[in-house]
């Protein structure tokens, strides 16, 4: 019995007993010790496998076959944002020398990639790629090192060639090992002799032994345990075998395990969208669930990982919503107790446009929010009492309320208010009206800025949305910072130095859209950005040089619309440079045969700025508006 190995404790609120002997002298007590490791990566591989059977698809993850061409092919090109152990740029770095074959090649990148052994790593890849010879180190042993390009990278290794060099037993050669690796000099002052004297049994010569052993007691200092690395490599290789195979479903479920963490919701959003080319649907009251859900080849953004809005509330909108899409805000308030969801929840529904298939108006439904609570609650109340009207349902013959008679947010004001509750730009982006007059002011994207860097260091300009700032004190007291910006092509980050910081911090604010001047460097495979001179991206595009506008229009009730904005454009704007021509174009079933659409030239030339074609992209009937 264990009580009578070792003093045994046992908690009120637990029916487990517990000992109260550390993890060593349990093992002197004859107990066999167990280390039970939790890993959210577990969850995350049985997620992805539920949502794979919700389509049909079924596999076990514990008969993929360990050679997948597709596997090996994205850890050699290090497309491994979330692929577990090798997301870091160091292990993104590594697979790239690397470029891995064979599970094998996992397990002792695992076990490489650590202080000390890690100096070992650039070794293994050329020895592996064939642009190092491999050495021997004494033909007895040279085959235990074969799977490790010559280096001894595991424990297992160090008791091996204990074994086969120098004779020593199981028991022996892991005793070994401890001395080693804990650095016990009486015990490892008599190993050294025992070494060497079983050795030279096996031929070995005196000086050889030494050298082996003063080798064996470098490496097994932080050698790693083979079982413990091939552990995690195979867990790392079954969610890469996801990623590579079924990108969606991985995607969904690794975005379901940090479902709060919206920084890392961001860059896996951004891996989904610009790394695999997957298109995430918007969050919606109709299609959405409380948690991410795959829809034909599609991520459904869940409603769950909008900021400030819990998973249990939105079930309560999911579970009301069944099988039958909500058909207005006054159906979603008479089927869903708003007041259990809460005013909060709500408000960032709408900033996130959740409801516009109910309301396309963001702003009218967010200043609508309580007279929307306040109906569901009396519809609910009334349900609640048991009273059945002449005309009904308890609670159907309520009148619908007022919504707030205001106007949508401008498309900027849309995305800010909608970068408040997703936590970073989902529908569009702020510099998306910026793309076409930038260009012409040769001001490039992070990609293309990215591509040049990488043929080596350039100075360039780069515009960007104001992320998130932070600033710190260097050495010699000067103040320095690292923004985060971002544009249609990707997330960045950028040095600002005392003097540039100085001048620009006003303009380097959250929600700022701005042009920096920067040095950028290629460093392993990342960018690194200094910025040199920053600017309001106003100023930049101001002269620009005017284009035209092609606008398009559901119908001719969106003319009178288009007109008033750009007669007000031009009446503000007498002197803007910008100016180009604007033509409208109006679609109708109506119009003769073999005319698919009127295009209407407008008179002279109008004030045409990004703020413009991004207020006339707001207004109702405008299907789009191109350049033209």
């Amino acid at each position: 019995p264990l009580d009578e190995l070792v003093p045994l404790y046992q908690d009120p609120r637990s029916d487990m007993p517990a000992t109260q002997f550390n993890m060593k002298w349990v093992e002197q007590a004859g107990l066999v010790k167990f280390d039970f490791l939790g890993l959210k990566t577990l969850t995350v591989i049985q997620n992805a496998v539920d949502l794979l059977r919700a389509r049909g698809v079924e596999v076990d993850i514990s008969k993929i076959p360990l050679d997948d061409e597709r596997t090996f092919d994205l850890y050699a090109s290090a497309r491994t944002v979330a692929v577990f152990q090798v997301e870091s740029s160091g292990m993104m770095d590594a697979l790239r020398r690397m470029k891995p074959t064979c599970i094998e090649d996992i397990v002792a990148l695992v076990a490489l990639y650590r202080p000390g052994p890690m100096e070992n790593i650039p070794l293994y890849c050329d020895v592996k790629n064939g642009k190092r010879e491999r050495e021997s180190i004494h033909p007895l042993i040279d085959h235990i090192l074969e799977e490790t390009q010559g280096i001894i990278v595991y424990q297992e290794q160090v008791m091996q060639i204990a074994q086969v060099m120098a004779g020593y037993s199981l028991g022996g050669a892991d005793l070994l090992r401890r001395a080693m690796g804990k650095k016990i000099k009486e015990a490892m002052d008599a190993e050294r002799p025992k070494f060497v004297e079983g050795a030279a049994k096996n031929g070995v010569p005196r000086e050889k032994a030494e050298e082996v052993f003063a080798l064996l007691e470098k490496f097994a200092n932080y050698g790693f345990n083979k079982s413990h690395a091939a552990a995690y490599a195979v867990v790392s290789y079954q969610t890469a075998w996801l990623k590579a195979n079924h990108p969606v479903e991985f995607m969904a479920a690794v975005m379901n395990c940090d479902i709060h963490l919206t920084d890392k919701l961001a860059v896996y959003a951004e891996e989904v969208r610009r790394g695999l080319g997957i298109e995430i649907v918007p969050p919606s009251v109709n299609r959405s669930g409380a948690t991410f859900t795959v829809e034909e080849g599609r991520i459904v953004y869940a409603l769950g990982a909008l900021k400030n809005v819990g998973v249990e509330a939105m079930r309560l909108i999911v579970e009301a919503r069944g099988d039958r899409p909500f058909a207005t805000l006054f159906d979603l308030a008479r089927r869903v107790d708003l007041k259990r969801v809460g005013k909060r929840p709500l408000e960032m529904l709408a900033r996130a446009g959740a409801f516009d298939e109910l309301d396309r108006n963001r702003r009218r439904v967010l200043s609508s929010i309580d007279q929307l609570v306040a109906y569901s609650a009396a519809v609910h109340e009334a349900r609640a009492s048991a009273q059945v009207s002449l005309f009904g349902e308890a609670g159907e013959d309520l009148p619908e309320p007022r919504l707030a008679p205001v106007d949508d947010w401008l498309p900027n004001e849309r995305l800010a208010e909608e970068h408040k509750a997703v936590g970073f730009y989902l529908s569009g982006h702020p510099l998306d009206d910026y793309m076409a007059p930038l260009r012409r002011k040769d001001v490039l994207t992070f990609q293309e800025l990215r591509k040049r860097a990488e043929q080596g260091p350039v100075v360039a300009r780069i515009a960007g949305a104001v992320a998130g700032r932070q600033e710190r004190k260097s050495a010699r007291g000067n103040r320095f910072a690292f923004v985060q910006l971002s544009d249609p092509t990707g997330l960045f980050e950028v040095t600002v130095f005392s003097d540039t910081l100085e001048a620009a911090r006003d303009i380097l604010e959250p929600g700022q859209n701005v042009v920096l001047t920067v040095e950028a460097t290629a460093e392993a495979e990342q960018v690194k950005l200094l910025a040199r001179a920053a600017q309001p991206i106003y100023a930049v595009v101001a002269d620009a040089g005017g284009v035209g506008l092609r606008i398009h229009l559901a119908d001719e009730g969106a003319i009178d619309l288009v007109a008033s904005v750009l007669e007000r454009a031009r009446a503000e704007a007498r002197k803007a440079r910008a100016r180009g021509p604007v033509s409208l174009c109006l679609t109708a079933s109506d119009f003769p045969e073999g005319a698919d659409e009127v295009v209407v030239a407008l008179p002279g030339e109008w004030p045409v700025t990004p703020q413009i074609k991004g207020a006339i992209k707001s207004l109702a009937g405008v299907l789009a508006v191109e350049d033209d």
